[in-house]
């Protein structure tokens, strides 16, 4: 079964009919009790019908070299997944760990299991044990995301080449200023703008009003009139189109939009992709003056401990800290006397010289004294 949500309707996921019963009655309680968002759901759906392949291999129900989506997980009953202990868990980390998953790749598995497993004890209470019990692989290294710098992203936009090129102009520019994610901007309608703002809807549902400035404003103009010539408008809502078809553009589409225009700006090859641009317009609003809780409410975030990492990247501002003390003028002060350390050739200092001249007279006075 395909794990495809709809664009044009990103409220809808598939139906999920390829996995066990007990893990399709987990996604609907994610879906409609705990009302997670259809990519949540869709998330949590590939990692357990990926680990329950894995146990299908363990318990010698499918063979290790078959194709993944040959693999039969709808007879996986209540029972075989009571059977399943902590050696399971580790050992499917384990081969996700071989399988060149990162550390962030298997916190999410493991975040999956967990839900699944929590449920299964003690939502509905099918099994007794939970197998990922106090199972941790420890806080994932947090590493600086890649962002193109000012001069950078200004290259990137002299150097637009496409067949569409106000739509693909106005993509970059909404990535660059607004720091929005790809899916937000796919899920884009032309009744999302509002005098100066654009209403986005994030993660969870949840939606935000980001102001536009003129770039985007000036871009969007571009790329609407440009759009109102198309004539074979499908999606006649979607604010982004296919020039070829008329419908909302994918996300994979967009992907290969964005890589090429960094490829025609020679900056292809350096692990760049559309959440990198976000990246960007939120190290660039940063570097800015941009206050964090600001920066926070633009990018959707929940918390503005996930902001805070854009506070890390801004080497300007470090550098400007250290400036700032109070001592950072200080000049270099001469030494008033250099009286108790030997100069550059080896000889010694006058306080050297005192010292080892007293030490003589009373060596010579010790000796007369005992002589006598």
């Amino acid at each position: 079964m395909s794990s495809y949500i709809d664009v044009a309707h990103p409220g809808r996921h598939a139906p999920y009919l390829d996995i066990p019963d007990d893990v399709i009655e987990y996604l609907h309680y994610l879906d409609f009790v705990k009302l997670r968002s259809p990519r949540t759901v869709n998330g949590y759906y590939l990692d357990l019908r990926g680990f329950f392949r894995y146990m299908m291999v363990q318990w010698g129900r499918a063979d290790a070299t078959a194709k993944p989506d040959t693999i039969d997980l709808t007879q996986i009953s209540s029972r075989d997944i009571a059977s399943i202990g902590k050696r399971d868990i580790f050992g499917y980390l384990d081969c996700a760990r071989s399988a060149s998953n990162g550390p962030k790749a298997r916190a999410r598995k493991l975040s999956a299991l967990k839900g699944f497993f929590g449920y299964m004890c003690t939502q509905v209470n099918k099994i007794t044990q939970d197998p990922t019990e106090n199972v941790s692989l420890g806080a994932p290294k947090k590493t600086l995301p890649k962002y193109l710098t000012e001069s950078e992203s200004i290259e990137l936009l002299n150097n637009i080449q496409s067949d569409f090129y106000e739509r693909d102009f106005c993509i970059i520019t909404l990535f660059l200023n607004c720091g929005m994610r790809l899916a937000e901007l796919i899920g884009i309608n032309l009744g999302d703008f509002r005098d100066e703002t654009i209403r986005i809807t994030g993660k969870g549902g949840k939606e935000r009003l980001v102001y536009l400035n003129d770039a985007c404003r000036q871009a969007l103009d571009h790329y609407i009139k440009a759009r109102g010539a198309l004539s074979n408008l499908v999606d006649k809502d979607a604010l982004f189109v296919s020039k070829r078809t008329g419908k909302r553009l994918t996300a994979r589409r967009v992907e290969q939009i964005v890589a090429r225009c960094l490829q025609s700006a020679g900056l292809s090859g350096r692990g760049f992709s559309p959440h990198k641009l976000r990246h960007t317009a939120a190290t660039l609003m940063y570097q800015g003056g941009v206050d964090m809780l600001a920066l926070k409410e633009i990018l959707g975030h929940e918390n503005v401990s996930t902001t805070q990492i854009y506070t890390h990247i801004n080497q300007q501002q470090l550098r400007d800290a250290v400036q700032a003390s109070p001592l950072a003028r200080r000049q270099f002060v001469e030494p008033k006397s250099r009286g108790g350390e030997p100069d550059d050739a080896g000889n010694e200092s006058t306080a050297e010289k005192a010292e080892k001249t007293g030490n003589e007279q009373s060596d010579a006075t010790a000796h007369k004294e005992a002589s006598s």
